[in-house]
């Protein structure tokens, strides 16, 4: 593992131009959810809207469309084929090889459930060159499952593993003791894949191989289902902005904590759920513009 270098300074939001229009600021696809698990794809499609993005469109499996649709009318929705448990199949691949040529990026994961078509079609983007791809949740419990998929990427890919999808992650790819250094762990896994990595947790550290940054914002009422969703559609959206992967990281990671710990305040620890955390976005980001 190289030395890496700690950053300690936030990057800074893009300038919105007076004369932008809604493609300036990023057209992003999320390829979320499956039977049971629609809600997955709203939240984290809904981040990414109260994050900035121009244009959100969400690829799921056709089933839970009109549902998932009904819960927010701001994004736009591309059905996929799907397999009879409800998780999209092989056939998706096609249909998102189109996405990847109309979107600045692509997120791939949440709510996506495991299984060999969901792996084909997330082989088949990774493949992709001049793709930048975030892959969250089920997307790393598939790309676990992946051999070598890092040697043949063409993608420019940022892994945002819980301690968890890190464990699988590591095992799958590197023969080593994984560390028990959370820095190390993330700068030797962004090395391996040549990725960006976001290993969440108490104090998330950011890694890129050469510079890491540990997040400094967030509380233990985070922990709830979702929150990681709502991550997913932050970082995706700063990407679509044209922050660089490791920049949107960073960025995104602290915006995220730093809602989660304003909606806290009025909500409380306890009773904190993931879409407080997305009501409190824009509070979270206005204090950012405010400091610049």
């Amino acid at each position: 593992m190289k030395n890496s270098v700690r950053i300690t300074d936030l990057p800074e939001l893009i300038t919105r131009p007076a004369d932008g229009h809604k493609g300036d600021f990023g057209k992003i696809c999320i390829v979320a959810g499956s039977t049971g698990f629609s809600g997955a794809a709203a939240i984290a499609a809904r981040a990414a809207l109260r994050s900035g993005a121009g244009l959100v469109r969400v690829a799921l499996p056709k089933s839970i469309l009109p549902f998932v649709a009904s819960l927010e009318p701001c994004f736009t929705t591309l059905p996929l084929p799907e397999d009879s448990d409800g998780k999209i199949n092989a056939k998706a691949a096609g249909h998102l090889l189109k996405a990847a040529d109309d979107n600045d990026v692509l997120a791939f994961g949440p709510g996506v459930g495991v299984s060999l078509g969901v792996k084909q079609v997330l082989q088949n983007l990774l493949s992709l060159e001049n793709l930048r791809l975030v892959i969250d949740a089920d997307g790393l419990n598939n790309l676990a499952k992946l051999s070598g998929w890092q040697s043949s990427c063409k993608a420019s890919v940022i892994l945002t593993p819980h301690p968890g999808e890190m464990k699988r992650l590591w095992h799958s790819m590197l023969r080593e003791q994984m560390p028990t250094d959370r820095t190390a762990c993330a700068a030797m896994l962004a090395e391996k894949a040549g990725a960006v990595v976001v290993l969440k947790g108490s104090e998330t550290v950011i890694s890129d191989g050469e510079k890491f940054y540990v997040n400094t914002t967030g509380n233990p009422g985070m922990a709830t289902a979702g929150a990681g969703d709502v991550l997913t559609g932050i970082i995706t959206a700063l990407c679509g902005q044209g922050l660089n992967n490791f920049d949107a990281s960073v960025l995104g990671v602290y915006v995220h904590g730093l809602a989660g710990d304003l909606a806290a305040e009025i909500k409380g620890q306890t009773s904190l759920i993931a879409t407080d955390i997305i009501d409190y976005l824009p509070e979270a980001f206005g204090k950012l513009e405010h400091k610049e």
